[in-house]
């Protein structure tokens, strides 16, 4: 993304990653063998699947003396070349749901460890979760390094998912539209968003969601950014759409409310106003970087 000194100081949450994934090292049984006996290896410390913190990074060990590399996932190596593992839990909790210690995890650790753990969170909890084999029920175990599992009953390989969501700004006459759910704290407003489905582009269901929850159509869907979402694996696609018009209809299962809002209130957001229209998401949330995107466009001198 473009824009101010800021704007490209300042990463999403979870994205920033400077780790070497390895892919070399995770499918040849030697090298893997050698880095898991590595007395440089680093076991990253996990809570369940809460991150756990030390003097403004994240906490890594050591590996315990009878360690099984059975038991870990490579992450991969960093700058120094130490490889970074994660332990493998058979019963944490079920990572649908961001908790305050992940989210306070981004003012207290540089944004490639956030990032890292974001990997590390997201792939201990879909090992948790896949078990057993989609095609035939029979047992997985893991493989690869721990970035894949395999059915030891009919061979499948199932590897780790990602789910892709379009986060989206519609925009109509210099105004963008935002909207809330139920859930979200009082007078906080957000861009809309949805999973997108089997069979469509990023731009077919950017069009989509905006028409099913907002009733608008839309054209000229611009790519702006993207975040990994570790709640428990998402990849969140930020896009700006034009609107047809600004007449709209609100799905009221998904949408509590929703308004078009123009430069200055976004401004006023932004910049924490206690006047403003609506409380802007945080920094660590791709919504930020997209409402900051199109205010400096809409705001560019034109040359």
């Amino acid at each position: 993304m473009h824009g101010s000194e800021t704007h490209q100081r300042i990463l999403p949450g979870f994205a920033g990653s400077t780790i070497d994934r390895v892919d070399q090292v995770r499918s040849n049984p030697d090298l893997l063998a050698r880095a898991f006996a590595s007395t440089q290896a680093r076991l990253l410390l996990l809570d369940g699947l809460d991150p756990v913190a030390d003097n403004g990074h994240l906490a890594m060990v050591p590996l315990p003396f009878g360690a099984a590399l059975a038991d870990h996932i490579l992450l991969g190596v960093n700058s120094d070349q130490h490889p970074i593992f994660a332990r493998l839990a058979t019963s944490p909790p079920h990572g649908a749901s961001s908790t305050p210690r992940s989210w306070a995890l981004a003012t207290q650790v540089p944004a490639d460890e956030l990032a890292l753990y974001g990997a590390a969170r997201s792939l201990v909890d879909w090992h948790a979760r896949h078990g057993f084999c989609a095609r035939c029920g029979g047992t997985t175990a893991p493989e690869k390094a721990g970035w894949a599992r395999r059915c030891g009953a009919c061979g499948t390989e199932h590897f780790p998912r990602v789910d892709p969501v379009a986060i989206m700004l519609a925009e109509h006459e210099g105004r963008v539209l935002l909207g809330r759910q139920p859930r979200f704290p009082p007078r906080s407003y957000s861009a809309l968003a949805g999973f997108i489905e089997p069979g469509e582009t990023i731009e077919e269901a950017v069009a989509r969601e905006l028409k099913e929850e907002a009733g608008i159509t839309v054209h000229s869907v611009r790519y702006v950014a993207s975040q990994p979402w570790p709640f428990p694996s998402s990849l969140m696609i930020a896009c700006v759409a034009q609107a047809k018009d600004d007449a709209l209809t609100l799905d009221e299962t998904e949408i509590e409310d929703a308004f078009w809002c123009d430069a200055a209130g976004v401004r006023a957001s932004l910049a924490g106003d206690p006047d403003a229209p609506f409380i802007a998401p945080p920094p660590m949330a791709i919504a930020w970087h997209l409402l900051t995107h199109w205010l400096e466009r809409i705001e560019a001198p034109v040359s």
